[in-house]
């Protein structure tokens, strides 16, 4: 498929004498031209950066979008916009299928620019990388069988068996590529028809009353989420470092705003620079509200109670070690959802003692004899107390402060927490049994 993207940009490059690039819709890099020109001006930051890191930041993104790409159905010309770092103005070539935007074929401009007659020419190839691009995201969707499979199989034959059919439905290439396992929960309804940027995508049956009705004895991936069910999707990465792609499909399926926390803290950068793109003045400024999108989209979100959350896997090669990744994405969820400081969207290696928590949980909540008076709705403010100490190290000025409330408020609480169970704060193993137990309980609230 590869191969036939490439073939593909290179036809534009030859039908409008330019070097091409093709982005996806989330402007990641699929294919491009290559660069024969000595003008440094043809490797401006933005496309050496898209060549580089195999992708774009949010506020070059908007910047783009800013001037319709994502509604055109024909070439769309945008100017240099220096401040920017675009030093070199664009024609952007929409691919779509459908009447559905499917990602963007990028040429730099020059004058007198290309002769209407190429363009058209070079939009009917466009036209066939949609028909790929389209055809790619279904195959995902319709791997939904195998996909499941491999997270719900047994250990030993049944989950041989079920990645070996999965490899091959993926291809060969499946073997060694790197990826990474994303579960959103609780999902309600069938899979989406096409999630951009998924190798694969299915509903994972979950445990509960909310369990799905019409598959009540479908096995369930150990970790999974509870109650309800869960989607679970592929996605290829490019480097184990690099989860965009993980965090971007996980975001735009939960909705606007979503994002790790590390994430937020990087759209918030992104949008100050989006800002600053957007006071370039004359013909290169986009149209209104684009920017405002970005910066918007910096804020923190709290996970709504009761809403969906999703989790990342650490990434990994081949299919093998799907059933554990799946583990660590379920574990993710859960805790995004039970600790909204985590999520909506939470990476598995940065969930701390969750990671253990959600391994020693079982379907039942935690019910240790000591921890089980704070647990109750008439104790939640003892019980929210002795969390905030127990997460301060014990120490009784950062609790006091962290809670908004009197020092000599705090100890009279603590001193009704050890009175209801029995425990004594000041010794360690104490401290950490109803640490655990109150971790524990958030992960079946």
């Amino acid at each position: 498929m590869k191969g036939d993207y490439q073939d593909l940009v290179d036809e534009i490059s030859t039908l409008l004498g330019a070097p091409a690039t093709l982005e996806n819709r989330d402007f990641r890099l699929i294919a491009f031209g290559a660069h024969d020109s000595d003008d440094d001006l043809a490797m401006d930051p933005v496309r050496t950066r898209s060549i580089l890191t195999r992708g774009s930041t949010a506020a070059v993104r908007s910047w783009f979008e800013g001037f319709g790409i994502a509604r055109a159905t024909g070439p769309v010309r945008i100017p240099a916009a220096p401040e920017a770092g675009v030093f070199r103005g664009r024609i952007c070539l929409p691919v779509r299928y459908r009447g559905i935007v499917q990602g963007y074929v990028w040429l730099l401009d020059r004058e007198p620019g290309p002769a209407p007659d190429a363009l058209a020419a070079a939009m009917e190839v466009a036209d066939r990388i949609g028909v790929l691009l389209a055809e790619e995201a279904k195959a995902g969707a319709d791997l939904s069988r195998e996909f499941r499979a491999v997270l719900t199989a047994g250990r030993g034959w049944q989950q041989d068996m079920a990645v070996s059919a999965l490899r091959a439905a993926l291809g060969p290439a499946a073997a060694d590529e790197l990826h990474a396992v994303v579960c959103v929960a609780p999902w309600t309804g069938e899979p989406p028809a096409t999630v951009p940027g998924a190798a694969a995508v299915c509903v994972v049956p979950g445990r509960g009353p909310d369990a799905d009705a019409a598959a009540p004895d479908a096995p369930v991936a150990p970790g999974a989420p509870a109650p309800g069910r869960a989607l679970a999707l592929l996605v290829r990465l490019r480097a184990a470092d690099a989860l965009g792609p993980a965090e971007a499909v996980a975001s735009r399926l939960l909705g606007p705003g979503s994002g790790s926390a590390a994430a937020r803290t990087a759209a918030g950068a992104a949008a100050g620079a989006a800002r600053t793109a957007a006071a370039v003045s004359g013909a290169a400024r986009p149209a209104g509200g684009a920017a405002a999108r970005t910066a918007g989209a910096g804020a923190a979100v709290a996970v709504a109670p009761g809403g969906p959350a999703a989790g990342i896997a650490e990434p990994g090669r081949g299919l093998a070690g799907l059933a554990d990744a799946w583990a660590q994405a379920s574990a993710a969820a859960r805790a995004a959802a039970a600790q909204p400081r985590l999520g909506p969207v939470a990476r598995w290696s940065s969930i701390g003692p969750y990671r253990m928590l959600s391994a020693l949980a079982s379907a039942a909540p935690a019910d240790d004899p000591a921890a089980r008076p704070l647990l109750g709705p008439a104790q939640r403010e003892l019980a929210r107390t002795a969390e905030v100490f127990l997460d301060c190290a014990g120490q009784a000025g950062r609790a006091a402060a962290a809670l908004g409330i009197h020092r000599q408020t705090l100890y009279y609480r603590l001193a009704r927490v050890e009175q209801l169970t029995g425990l004594d704060l000041d010794e360690g193993e104490d401290r950490l049994l109803l640490h655990m137990a109150l971790k524990a309980a958030r992960l079946h609230a």
